[in-house]
């Protein structure tokens, strides 16, 4: 197997892009970002660890609602600049309550399914 050593490039805000996408199904469940600490987590734990930019911390994906992200595989872009997290997702990846955070078109149509109802699990 062939091996390169494609270092993350984070950006000026030490963060890089990570998309999140369902290890069977292939679905694109969420973008978040994350920092170096973020990533070392996810490597450490075996579960999704992002960055908040508006809350300005560190977070395990599920840590509140339960529907956590065991990452199966860290992949790298070929510029280094992006990461790719092939995930079991538990329960739904967006916190409106939809599976997957794409779940509209652009003109609004709701096109992805909901799957909890966030009332039901954050305090907000």
């Amino acid at each position: 197997m062939e091996h390169s050593d494609v270092e993350p490039a984070f950006d000026e805000q030490d963060l890089l892009p990570a998309v999140a996408q369902d290890a069977d199904t292939g679905e694109v469940l969420m973008l978040a970002f994350v920092t170096r600490e973020a990533l070392d987590r996810t490597r450490e734990t075996g579960r999704a660890h992002y960055y908040s930019r508006s809350r300005d911390e560190l977070w395990e994906k599920g840590a509140t609602s339960g529907h956590v992200q065991t990452v199966e595989e860290v992949r790298i872009d070929c510029d280094g600049d992006a990461l790719l997290y092939l995930v079991d997702q538990e329960g739904g990846a967006c916190h409106t309550g939809y599976r997957s955070c794409f779940h509209r078109t652009i003109d609004g149509e709701v096109v992805g399914e909901r799957v909890f109802d966030p009332d039901d699990v954050y305090d907000e």
